[in-house]
């Protein structure tokens, strides 16, 4: 039998899994792995979710199948919060859809407008599922640098974006932007997203934002999103995930929502894929919109003092970790000492001889390299303690 697996074949290998494996060697072995390596939040989902999941989870019949393009309560309470958060009106029957996760939006998303041939414009460095869940889909990737010398600039970003449109043949599909970004932590403001809607009309392009730190974001400054923009549901389509916003990873509840065609065809995929994460799960997520929102300005002060522990106390030993202003990650240059030796090896070295488990930026993209992304998943004690292991390397 001929193994063709073409697609599977242009993915990279997974350097994730080669960190992956030498974390769980070394714990093996007995050592205490400070672990901010996944941007998987270690905080308890707020109790009054978890109550209403209980609660209907004993109600007859809710071991259904349930509904692929998510509950009506749900898509409403979407849509009251984009209402709310930024001023958007949504039609909760047209506009919005619910995924199992932003993840897997993208993903199917991805299926459902790309063909092989096709080309899409992706941020690098970026997060893994926007490159690779259309490459997947058999698209072509135009990789697009969104950094100069490790910081991010808007019109250098812009101008990059003009010029790899105008010379792409045949004209893209789609692309994609990203803030506040994983794994960077880059942030932008209203007028670059106007500046995309202006050029995405302009070259008859779709926009899909990832939106998924919409309610993670420091210093009182809470970022936009590109719906905000006048004509941009004629383009843009934005998604959006419970997981961070309320602890609720493991649930899998995101949204996509905006641009009717692309909701339309998203859920038209999806009907043939799954039938919807479990309604109580859903009922659930529309108690966390809905209900009081006390427990997420906790969660986003979680992170901001985890935030500013991580800064300081790493300078102290030796290594400048630049002051995030949203995510749950910091985006740190590997020190001078590791330079020439790349972030790979950086990450590893911290395991080895701190105790402390980071992603290397090279696992981003190309131009990720030189960096490594922490999340902010330990608590402060341990973060403490992370910093006090860095000293070993003697940085």
């Amino acid at each position: 039998m001929k193994d063709n697996f073409n697609r599977i074949e242009r993915l990279p290998p997974y350097i994730f899994g080669e960190i992956n494996k030498l974390k769980a060697k070394l714990r093996n072995n007995g050592k205490d792995i400070i672990d901010f390596g996944m941007g998987n939040p270690d905080m308890p989902t707020p109790k009054h979710i978890r109550e209403k999941l209980k609660e209907v989870t004993d109600k007859p019949g809710t071991g259904r199948y349930s509904v692929s393009k998510g509950i009506p309560g749900l898509r409403k309470a979407q849509a009251k919060y984009y209402q709310k958060r930024f001023g958007v009106k949504l039609n909760p029957d047209s506009e919005v859809i619910v995924t199992l996760g932003s993840k897997e939006g993208l993903a199917n998303l991805a299926q459902a407008i790309s063909t092989p041939g096709d080309i899409i414009i992706s941020p690098n460095p970026s997060y893994p599922i926007h490159p690779y869940g259309f490459i997947i889909a058999g698209a072509s990737l135009r990789h697009l640098q969104t950094m100069k010398n490790g910081v991010f600039d808007p019109e250098i970003y812009l101008e990059r974006l003009d010029r790899s449109i105008r010379n792409s043949t045949p004209s893209p599909v789609a692309l994609i932007v990203s803030f506040p970004s994983n794994p960077t932590a880059q942030v932008v403001d209203l007028n670059f997203y106007k500046e995309i809607v202006k050029m995405a009309l302009k070259y008859n392009v779709y926009v899909l934002s990832d939106l998924a730190y919409a309610e993670i974001y420091f210093d009182k400054k809470p970022p936009p999103s590109i719906l905000q923009v006048n004509r941009a549901k004629e383009i843009a389509v934005e998604f959006t995930s419970m997981s961070k916003t309320y602890a609720m990873a493991g649930w899998r509840i995101g949204f996509a929502v905006g641009n009717k065609k692309l909701i339309e065809a998203l859920t038209k995929i999806k009907s043939y894929l799954d039938y919807g994460a479990y309604t109580p799960v859903q009922v659930a997520a529309a108690t966390a919109l809905n209900g009081p929102q006390t427990c997420v300005s906790i969660i986003r002060a979680t992170y901001e003092s985890r935030r500013d522990v991580l800064v300081e106390s790493m300078s102290r030993s030796g290594w400048e970790i630049p002051s995030p202003s949203a995510s749950m990650f910091a985006w740190a240059p590997i020190p001078k000492k590791y330079q020439n030796k790349g972030s790979l090896k950086f990450a590893k070295d911290l395991m080895i001889k701190a105790d402390v488990a980071v992603s290397p930026g090279i696992a981003f993209g190309e131009y990720g390299e030189g960096f490594v992304r922490i999340g902010l998943v330990e608590n402060e004690q341990r973060i403490r303690q992370a910093a006090k292991n860095v000293r070993n390397l003697k940085l």
